[in-house]
């Protein structure tokens, strides 16, 4: 079941594409090097991103020498255009996943269009599809303009249709031909379970653009936000939209699985779940710019959880609990990084944090877009019962620490911001609610976190009770309204982020390399989202030119799409999952913070 060796492209030459239900990554050379299907959280069914032999793909390629690519999206959109340049000619290829609004039971599909926009070129399509993360077999059958690529192991069957000849190589999809100048052709592959019946191919050729450019035009212009650095936040919605399910309401953490946070490294993960953490924060990301739907839908998922479980850390993107970490020891890994792993292990960790971050989501939908019933109140009350039950706890922190549980300061922050905003929400709504108790213990974490995790001789409140370096997650202090952003004791913790954990404008999470602080072996990249969090914190410490021109610079880190992974290497490469929520929902907030402050000095002047 091997094919051809490809190169490996850099992580940051890829665009996505998707339709709420799953997405695929396109490489600047027109090529699908990932994707699994029918579902986010589905086997893959393209990735040579993981494995350069056996990964599988589907390719564009234009028959021209020496010839240069570029890509962008639509305006307000998620339509990918990928141009190839040369002295021969000039070819575009449009990718795009059918969506059509209120529409969820539509197709999985991908359809690509293929012009000349100069010259006369001819054109080779490869589909290579490698099902079940390359382990299952599958059988093809191949009509003139049509081949069925059917797996029964995986129950799923991928159709490629075309309105230009289709052949069979070794099992593989292909096809050959020459367009003209201004000649389109129109290459389609549907993911189909369940004998389901696909669309018709004039569907796909005739209706189907125009349905999902409006479904995407409509979509962003719903946004209230009209502020500055507008683009910037709109194709990051659109990004975090893209992560988003339409039947469930959950998001992914990112797409993929396995791209590593060091290249030959082993912290390789899978991120396409729901971790409520991550969650929370796109969904306060979509409040902030008026996209209450896409929170609501997310609120009932929880409602409707909360009913039948304890809240847990991570989820199937269905609401399942069920996952289990293991390795893909057949995958060779992107550039040699070993393990792959999919599920992950980190769902049966103890992590309090979560009840602070989705509480916090909670209290700012209540306030600014529609009041909760009293039957959610229970449910938060429940939820604050385990934040007093176990507050005290040592866990395993924001970050999934796989060495010994500790006393983490983000923990215990969360653990805070639980209880205050579940008062607030409490005293604005008039909802019954031990007063005292709550509001005692609110007081307790509050000096435990403001005496026990300071640390005189550093300057800093630290990453654990007893620790002596700081971690970038203290910059949630003033974010979530702990402490001023112009206290004494919260600018000496800035300095001391500065000198320990920036380089320029980058910002790690913690400094592994001196501690081990993690258990685990090796280094990372810069951490994006604590780049944005950190600008975000120069912005309301009064220190707003330094992070206007941080953001500046790191905005220059993103790639041709603006789309960025979850971390960035000694080279400025991109590293981890790809594209990644938190870095996007963290731009997001920096970004409004910014023009909130340039708004507030300017009406001085």
């Amino acid at each position: 079941m091997n094919h051809t060796k490809r190169p490996f492209q850099p992580i940051e030459n890829y665009g996505i594409i998707g339709n709420l239900k799953t997405v695929a990554l396109v490489s600047l050379q027109g090529s699908i090097d990932f994707m699994c299907a029918p579902n986010f959280d589905s086997p893959t069914v393209f990735a040579t991103m993981l494995d350069s032999r056996k990964g599988g793909f589907f390719a564009v390629e234009p028959d021209l020498e020496n010839f240069t690519s570029k890509q962008l999206y639509l305006p307000g959109t998620a339509i990918l255009l990928t141009r190839y340049f040369s002295d021969a000619g000039i070819a575009e290829l449009t990718d795009f996943m059918p969506i059509e609004k209120g529409n969820v039971a539509l197709n999985s599909a991908i359809v690509r269009q293929i012009k000349t926009v100069r010259g006369s070129i001819n054109f080779k399509v490869s589909c290579v599809p490698r099902f079940g993360y390359s382990e299952s077999d599958y059988e093809t059958e191949c009509l003139e303009t049509e081949i069925k690529f059917t797996c029964k192991k995986e129950n799923l069957q991928i159709n490629m249709i075309s309105d230009k000849a289709l052949r069979v190589n070794k099992k593989n999809g292909y096809s050959e031909f020459t367009l003209k100048e201004g000649e389109v052709a129109t290459i389609v592959i549907e993911f189909l379970e369940n004998d389901e019946k696909g669309q018709d191919f004039e569907f796909y050729k005739e209706q189907s653009y125009h349905q999902t450019k409006d479904f995407w035009i409509n979509w962003i212009n719903k946004t209230s936000y009209t502020g500055r650095y507008s683009e910037l936040i709109r194709r990051s919605a659109i990004t975090l939209k893209l992560l988003t399910s339409v039947k469930h309401g959950s998001v992914v953490a990112a797409p993929t699985f396995g791209l590593p946070e060091a290249i030959g490294g082993n912290r390789n993960w899978d991120y396409r779940y729901t971790w409520i953490r991550d969650a929370a924060f796109t969904m306060y990301a979509f409040l902030k710019l008026g996209f209450n739907d896409e929170a609501t839908a997310f609120i009932d998922w929880i409602f409707s959880l909360c009913q039948q479980i304890d809240l847990q850390l991570v989820y199937q993107i269905d609401g399942e609990t069920s996952i289990e970490e293991k390795e893909l020891k057949h995958f060779e890994g992107y550039r040699s990084s070993k393990p792959v792993r999919i599920g992950n292990a980190a769902a049966k960790q103890l992590q309090i944090d979560i009840y602070g971050e989705l509480i916090d989501t909670i209290y700012i939908y209540n306030k600014s877009y529609k009041p909760i019933t009293y039957e959610f109140w229970t449910l938060i009350e429940k939820q604050i019962a385990q934040v007093i039950k176990n507050w005290k706890k040592a866990d395993h922190g924001i970050w999934e620490i796989r060495s010994e549980k500790k006393e983490f300061l983000h923990t215990r922050l969360m653990c805070w911001v639980a209880l205050d905003r579940a008062i607030k929400i409490a005293e604005h709504r008039s909802f019954p609610y031990p007063e005292n108790e709550w509001h005692q213990i609110r007081s307790d974490i509050y000096n435990d976190i403001y005496h026990n995790f300071w640390s005189e001789k550093l300057g800093a409140w630290v990453q654990y009770k007893g620790a002596t370096h700081v971690d970038a997650s203290v910059l949630l202090m003033p974010l979530t309204h702990f402490i001023s952003p112009i206290e004494p004791r919260w600018l000496s913790t800035m300095k001391v982020i500065d000198e320990e954990l920036l380089v320029d404008v980058l910002v790690y999470r913690y400094n592994n390399g001196l501690r081990n602080i993690d258990g685990l072996e090796g280094e990372e990249g810069a951490f994006n989202m604590c780049s944005f969090w950190f600008i975000e914190a120069l912005a309301k410490s009064g220190e707003l030119e330094r992070a206007v021109e941080n953001f500046e610079k790191m905005i220059g880190y993103a790639n041709h799409l603006h789309l960025f992974s979850e971390e960035l290497g000694k080279k400025g490469e991109h590293l981890g999952n790809f594209p990644q929520a938190f870095t996007h929902l963290a731009l997001i907030s920096a970004a409004v913070e910014l023009n909130k402050q340039i708004e507030r000095r300017t009406s001085k002047l």
